[in-house]
């Protein structure tokens, strides 16, 4: 059985530690190498491992390393050629955004940081549509995102306050109440989303009720699919004008 395939978590973090190091450093010996491959191992994404000992080791992200060096225009080498489609998507995307790659790559180490996280990240499921995303932070920050939306607590403080403000509780983007048109089993009923883009999103960070905005089912799908950019008020916007 073949290896699971590289996800782009794991390709950002082995392409910013490309741009961070010398060809000639990229051996499986090197110590910034074998950290990365650690941190690898620590990411909340792959439940079945088929050889623990291989898996992402650093002779592993070595071999990462050597696929950019026959995608890189600059590198004057070689390199190893069995790169994927995604490697070379990801290469490019970031070719002259290595500021943004970085903080990317930093945002994801420092979510795994906190072994507790990682813990309840691992539990949360893949979506129907999730694979069909294209979350620009990668699928540990998408996992953040959802962990956040998820608080009990928080979100039954969030209805409660709502529902003390304004006597009902509707979406605060199209309006939709779940009460009014079920009745009593859509009493109570309503979706909350975490309004903190994935950008800023940290996984040390707590989540205020301000953080939080109550959705309807249908406007909730609407911006997750496009976290990266689409707000409340921008898809409160679209549906406006559409209307």
């Amino acid at each position: 059985m073949k290896p699971p395939k590289w996800h782009r978590d794991e390709i950002i973090l082995a392409l910013d530690l490309y741009h961070s190091i010398e060809p000639r450093e990229m051996d499986s010996k090197n110590p910034k190498v074998i950290e990365v491959s650690e941190i690898l191992n620590k990411l909340p994404i792959h439940t079945e491992r088929i050889d623990s000992l291989k898996f992402r080791n650093p002779n592993g992200v070595s071999m990462k390393l050597n696929n950019f060096k026959a995608i890189d225009p600059k590198y004057e080498g070689k390199g190893m050629d069995r790169y994927s489609k995604l490697d070379e998507e990801v290469f490019f995307e970031f070719q002259n955004n290595t500021d943004g790659l970085k903080r990317i790559a930093e945002q994801i180490k420092k979510t795994i940081s906190d072994s507790e996280l990682t813990e309840n990240l691992y539990r949360i499921g893949d979506d129907d549509e999730e694979e069909q995303l294209k979350v620009k932070e990668g699928k540990v920050i998408y996992k953040l995102h959802k962990h956040r939306e998820r608080n009990p607590k928080l979100n039954k403080k969030k209805k409660e306050n709502y529902l003390k403000k304004y006597r009902k509780l509707d979406c605060e983007i199209c309006g939709f109440d779940f009460y009014e048109i079920y009745g009593e089993l859509g009493k109570g009923f309503m979706e909350c989303h975490h309004k903190t883009p994935l950008s800023e999103i940290e996984g040390e960070s707590l989540t205020s009720i301000n953080d939080l905005a109550l959705v309807c089912a249908n406007c909730h799908r609407m911006l997750h699919r496009e976290l990266d950019s689409l707000s409340v008020d921008e898809l409160k916007k679209i549906i406006k004008n559409g209307s």
